[in-house]
């Protein structure tokens, strides 16, 4: 349980962090605008900028899924403590 909750923690401060946002969302605009700018014809190119997207977009949903995880592990332990 005090692993869940300083996961969770930490998650947080990492998901509030301005310069960990900061450069999220600023990687995530710059692979998108690299993303538009490849030709059409240039597909492993334009598959790399957007494999990449998603990437960085799993990487943001991993954290929240710590957070979310913390949040339920403390239900839980409220709920059935013994369990």
């Amino acid at each position: 349980m005090e692993d869940d909750l300083a996961r969770q923690q930490h998650a947080e401060r990492l998901l509030e962090d301005t310069l960990l946002t900061e450069a999220f969302e600023t990687l995530e605009k710059e692979l998108t605008m690299l993303w538009q700018q490849t030709a059409s014809t240039d597909v492993d190119q334009r598959e790399s900028f957007w494999l990449a997207i998603r990437l960085l977009d799993r990487v943001r949903v991993h954290l929240i899924s710590i957070v979310d995880s913390g949040k339920m592990a403390q239900i839980l332990n409220k709920q059935h403590p013994y369990i």
